[in-house]
């Protein structure tokens, strides 16, 4: 299965200062994406941590790993990296007033051949638009989620919510954190947009798969996405990322584990 990948982040029209962070590593089908949070800067300084350290430390596994690698060694693998991502975040968040209290979301995809192994923690998000039809893959770790799941208010009620961008897990702010992993079988035209609240919250689902469609190139359906946010208020910073596969799935892996944490 051939992979395309593209990345594309935006101020928004609200905000000066950009605390969204992406990286993509075609060679290994590798994503990753963050939203920071915390004080001045500090949000912008964890994402851009994250996304840094993700890709270059799970890039250079997945590369000695090769397709050697079975997908349970692979998941570790990105808990491993994110793990370590996170206590990065902590100390410095801890050392340095100034990034007090600093976190950040993170969405991370690898593609293997017919599958994509999926990690996440708060609201950023992961959409597969297969068929015409949209669907989000991840789900919130977020208060809205809680109270969505709890029956407490309806998924309508929560896109009007003063709750919204209320997270319950984030990468950095203690010093473990839980990597919500699952797999997902990849089917040849599939696309994957992975993307942060900036986007999210400017348009519903319907809106977003419309924006898709009506775009042929990747570079073109990010910066399509950007500008419908943005002209729908551009409230936050928009980070987008599309992955389309093409092609066929290959043979199973066997088993391969150097690494070490």
């Amino acid at each position: 299965m051939m992979i395309e990948l593209h990345a594309a982040v935006d101020p928004g029209r609200a905000r000066s200062n950009n605390e969204d962070s992406v990286a993509t590593d075609d060679g290994v089908a590798l994503a990753v994406l963050a939203d920071g949070m915390g004080g001045y800067n500090a949000g912008e300084v964890a994402s851009q941590m994250a996304t840094s350290f993700i890709a270059a430390e799970l890039g250079r596994w997945l590369r000695e790993a090769s397709s050697q690698a079975s997908d349970a060694e692979v998941r570790r693998a990105m808990d491993i990296c994110v793990d370590n991502a996170n206590r990065a975040i902590f100390n410095a968040a801890n050392s340095n007033p100034q990034y007090a209290g600093m976190g950040t979301t993170l969405v991370v995809a690898v593609f293997r051949d017919n599958r994509v192994l999926l990690g996440h923690v708060g609201d950023s998000r992961c959409y597969r638009l297969r068929g015409g039809r949209l669907q989000q893959i991840t789900r919130d770790h977020s208060l809205l989620q809680e109270q969505i799941d709890a029956g407490l208010i309806t998924p309508e009620q929560a896109a009007f919510s003063a709750n919204k961008n209320l997270v319950t897990r984030a990468v950095g702010v203690e010093d473990t954190v839980l990597l919500e992993t699952h797999q997902h079988e990849v089917l040849p035209g599939d696309i994957y947009l992975m993307c942060s609240d900036g986007l999210s919250d400017m348009l519903d689902d319907d809106a977003i798969a419309q924006v898709l469609q009506a775009q042929e190139t990747l570079p073109g359906g990010t910066q399509a996405l950007i500008d419908a946010a943005n002209e729908a208020g551009g409230k936050d910073n928009i980070s987008v990322v599309l992955a389309r596969a093409s092609g066929s799935g290959g043979a199973p892996t066997r088993s391969w584990w150097p690494f070490r944490r």
